[in-house]
């Protein structure tokens, strides 16, 4: 039962130079949408968000008109 495992001190971490070049070639490996792939995506996020808030908008005015009229008397 013998391990190969390395015993390593705490204090082992790559230095700036490597990590940069281990995040640029992790960077490389991503497939990027295309231009007109963001923006509609990107709207498509806009226009959810926009229904929603909408949405949540007219609950909460809902719920305060409520509360005013259960307070006014």
């Amino acid at each position: 039962m013998s391990s190969n495992n390395k015993v390593t001190s705490g204090n082992t971490r790559p230095s700036v130079s490597k990590s940069a070049g281990l995040i640029w070639n992790e960077l490389k490996k991503v497939t990027w949408p295309t231009r007109r792939e963001a923006l509609r995506l990107t709207l498509l996020v806009l226009i959810i968000s926009g229904t929603i808030g909408a949405i949540l908008s007219v609950i909460d005015i809902g719920f305060a008109e409520l509360f005013k009229f259960l307070t006014e008397s």
